[in-house]
């Protein structure tokens, strides 16, 4: 990552790399132990509604949480579809839907985003 891109408003950063901000988004989190079970939520998140995928996190010992973004019920209908597969193959440790999160929330999701 760039200094720029450390320097740029949160906003601007998600914009740069792609990624659409609305301010009636919702953003959606399952958190999951193992790359497979993470994958699979991932992609059951994305088949199930028309959602965004943010980005990733390695949290500690194989703990990884996925971010989605979409509108509010896009983003619920994910979340359920996620937390459904994903503990098909592993367990699924939290989850959670942020309707309209407040701005400096972006500041966190834009560390996280995936940089393809």
């Amino acid at each position: 990552m760039s200094l720029n891109m450390i320097l740029m408003p949160a906003k601007q950063c998600l914009v740069e790399r792609g990624i659409r901000v609305e301010r009636n988004d919702a953003l959606g989190f399952i958190e999951t132990y193992g790359l497979v079970s993470v994958l699979e939520a991932a992609d059951a998140m994305c088949k199930a509604a028309d959602v965004e995928l943010v980005g990733y996190e390695n949290v500690a010992s194989g703990l990884i949480s996925v971010v989605v973004r979409g509108d509010v019920g896009a983003v619920q209908a994910a979340v359920e579809a996620g937390i459904k597969a994903a503990g098909k193959v592993g367990p699924v440790y939290s989850s959670n839907v942020i309707a309209r999160p407040h701005a400096d929330v972006q500041k966190i999701v834009a560390k996280y985003v995936i940089d393809w």
